[in-house]
């Protein structure tokens, strides 16, 4: 392929998409260029069907390199690149969630998309990069997708626009920002730009509609988000014409896909066996294994009936009535929601499952929340660790540490399967992600609680919003272990139905597993009372507009209220004490000059502290000291201790000193741990001493007074004005 170059003026810098150099074996290749970030993207679709039955068999892997930020792995043992982070696997999903729609449902050949990262610039991000990466590739290749797509990042600074007049304070469009009240809202942020801002929003879509979004806020309401949402899908429009025009100028014809299909015939009867053996009727129903019964009932109707009559080709039949199934099961549910706003469950269209909440269920763990929603049931459990505890995370992106951690687990129990328990998947990070992400606004800072916070969601039972029942349980376990959060957060799943022309559309309160997997949207928003904290929202569609999201903002907005209700309920404040099983911290500031005091050559104060106290010491370079224990008294020892190697002497003090060195003109006697004056020989008594000797010898604990410090720190020391006094 010809070496080509196009370029896009996106916000302050230029959008490059290169294409012909790199790559030439794959469907379709491209490295997309923003600042000095630099992603490859390449699209790779199999030839014939997959062996994989049951689902698209998409694969997209984000692959951060070490060398694209100037940076060799930091062990010292292992420097290949191993398993992807935590950050790239986000990374990996969010271009995944954007894609995948797009591609046709029953397609089966196997398609992978690699995005690699081969330069960093520190400022703009990869995954951004990555989405349109992804779109260019997809869209130049053979490859049949529906792109294109594109992606943007908006940032919200907090309070009015630096520098704007009152009439832009109020409302105004200066370049690629929009001012009010509120602040700036800022077209694809560098890393820091809004560090201190109180939005980062990530909108992913076609030139014409939405379908993916990411966002953390600091309690913003649900007007300013629908403001981002204008902003950014703008630009959004803009970058996916740039890459439709690129399709239009080199894109190759797209070749047929390895569908799974069968004859009109045959799904014509499939369809009419699963409807005359009630499947209409067998997916309505509140319990959700009723419901599985029923439908595995008509689904081994249909089964006996190829069975019968077929004798060739019986398994690729039966996976074709298998996603027939799937169509028709998905005609019922649009068709009752929006003809007679009919719920699987029977609840209406706003109506939230029955909630139940509880704290402290466990007897030596440090908080608890459990948090109930219809058949989906979240533990939380909160460990709070020392400042020592924190994670370090070293990426390609960020050198770190993390004090606040939530870890998502789905044991396959919790939806009544058996498999194999091999570690957390690409779907628990992201849970656990999103729930961690709606928690932090509301935290305590580090100087006002200085503990290390690991929260642990296990998922007990799962129908659907798991990850926002495992975000209602962090607050109650937050608020059970004592954490003074500043406000409560609740999360809540919505849906939406869309008919045949966007306006023909109806949202649906707390999706249940069945809403989630034949509905259009799974929008997943949590915040407190003040505002929006988190949202992340997926498609099975192309997307969906502004006007959808708008109600959808609106229904969720009262739900989450509703449901802070009943978490207060359980708990309605931060308990005022911690568990007697919890360490406590005592936080202590001291001169950074005199760390080297506390620690000690090679460590040996430090060391010789903890080893008799049984304390954890935490020092950090501003002179912060953090002693943590379980036990009160061998902490307040460590305080005093510390503080004694610490202490600012003054003039005029007096100590009981030992002598530790006798010289000819003196001795030097010891006041505090560490720290050590000169008696001069004409200090030590009243009357003339010949010999220093004849009135102190090494060992002797002596009374003196602090006669004076110099400029060098030198303390002068004098027995007869301690005796005087």
């Amino acid at each position: 392929m010809e070496q080509k170059k196009w370029s896009l003026q996106l916000g302050e810098r230029n959008l490059e998409v290169e294409t012909g150099l790199l790559a030439g074996q794959a469907n379709g290749a491209v490295t997309v260029r923003y600042g000095d970030t630099v992603v490859l993207a390449t699209a790779v679709m199999s030839k014939g069907a997959s062996r994989i039955s049951g689902y698209f068999p998409l694969m997209v892997d984000f692959e951060e390199r070490y060398y694209a930020a100037g940076k060799i792995k930091g062990s010292r043992f292992i420097k290949r690149e191993g398993r992807p982070s935590d950050a790239s696997i986000l990374s990996g999903r969010m271009v995944d969630r954007t894609i995948r729609p797009l591609f046709p449902s029953r397609m089966r050949n196997d398609v992978q998309v690699v995005l690699t990262v081969l330069s960093y610039d520190g400022e703009n991000d990869p995954a951004l990069v990555a989405v349109i990466a992804a779109s260019t590739a997809l869209s130049i290749s053979d490859i049949p997708w529906n792109g294109p797509v594109a992606a943007v990042r908006v940032g919200k600074t907090t309070g009015p626009a630096l520098n704007a007049s009152p009439a832009q304070q109020s409302d105004s469009k200066l370049g690629d920002k929009h001012s009010d009240a509120g602040g700036d809202l800022i077209l694809n942020p560098v890393n820091g730009e809004i560090s201190d801002g109180s939005l980062d929003l990530v909108i992913a879509g076609t030139k014409n509609k939405i379908n993916m979004l990411e966002a953390g806020a600091k309690e913003i309401p649900e007007a300013e988000i629908l403001k981002a949402l204008q902003f950014g899908s703008e630009y959004v429009k803009k970058v996916a014409e740039f890459v439709e025009s690129i399709q239009k100028e080199i894109g190759k014809p797209k070749s047929e896909p390895a569908l799974l299909k069968g004859t009109d015939e045959f799904e014509a009867k499939v369809k009419e066996i699963l409807l005359a053996e009630g499947l209409a009727t067998a997916l309505y129903d509140q319990d959700k294994k009723v419901v599985e019964e029923k439908t595995e009932a008509t689904k081994e109707k249909v089964n006996q009936y190829i069975k019968e009559t077929f004798t060739e080709d019986v398994d690729r039949l039966l996976e074709i009535s298998g996603e027939v199934f799937e169509e028709v099961s998905d005609e019922i549910v649009h068709q009752n929601v929006l003809e007679k706003e009919q719920r699987p469950d029977g609840r209406k269209l706003n109506e939230i499952r029955k909630i139940t909440c509880q704290t402290g269920i466990l007897p030596r763990t440090h908080g608890t929340g459990l948090f109930t929603r219809g058949e989906t049931q979240a533990l939380t459990v909160t460990t709070l660790g020392s400042p020592g505890d924190e994670q370090i995370i070293d990426t390609m992106e960020v050198d770190m540490k993390k004090r606040y951690i939530h870890h998502y687990n789905f044991p396959p129990f919790s939806v009544g399967e058996t498999k194999p328990m091999r570690g957390p998947g690409r779907r628990e990070i992201g849970h656990g992600a999103l729930a961690e992400k709606a928690l932090i606004p509301v935290l305590p800072s580090k100087e006002d609680f200085p503990y290390t916070i690991l929260l642990v969601s296990e998922i007990l039972s799962s129908n659907g919003s798991s990850s926002m029942a495992s975000t209602c349980g962090s607050t109650l376990s937050l608020m059970d272990a004592g954490v003074p959060i500043k406000r409560p957060v609740s999360g809540i799943a919505m849906g939406i139905i869309v008919g045949a022309t966007d306006d023909k559309f109806k949202v649906l309160t707390d999706i249940q597993g069945l809403e989630d997997h034949y509905g259009d949207m799974d929008f997943k928003v949590a915040g407190t009372e003040n505002g929006i904290t988190a949202l992340q929202m997926d498609v099975k569609l192309a997307g969906v507009t502004l006007p959808m999201l708008e109600a959808v903002l609106k229904q969720s907005y009262e739900n989450r209220l509703e449901i802070l209700e009943k978490i207060k309920t359980a708990i309605a404040e931060p308990r005022t004490e911690m568990s007697q099983y919890a360490p406590r911290i005592i936080t202590m500031h001291i001169n950074p000059e005199k760390i080297r005091n506390v620690i000690g050559a090679g460590g040996k104060i430090i060391n010789e502290i903890i080893d008799e106290t049984g304390v954890q010491i935490d020092i950090e370079d501003d002179g912060s000291v953090f002693i943590t224990s379980v036990d009160a008294a061998s902490a307040k020892k460590a305080q005093e201790w510390i503080h004694s190697l610490t202490r600012e002497v003054k003039a005029g003090e007096t100590f009981e000193a030992k002598v530790i060195k006798l010289m000819d003109f003196g001795a030097f006697a010891e006041i505090l741990p560490g720290q050590d004056g000169l008696i001069h020989i004409s200090e030590m008594a009243d009357k003339r001493v010949e010999k220093v000797e004849d009135v102190v010898k090494v060992g002797d604990i002596v009374p003196v007074k602090v006669k004076e410090i110099d400029s060098q720190g030198r303390i002068s020391l004098s027995m007869k004005a301690a005796i005087k006094k």
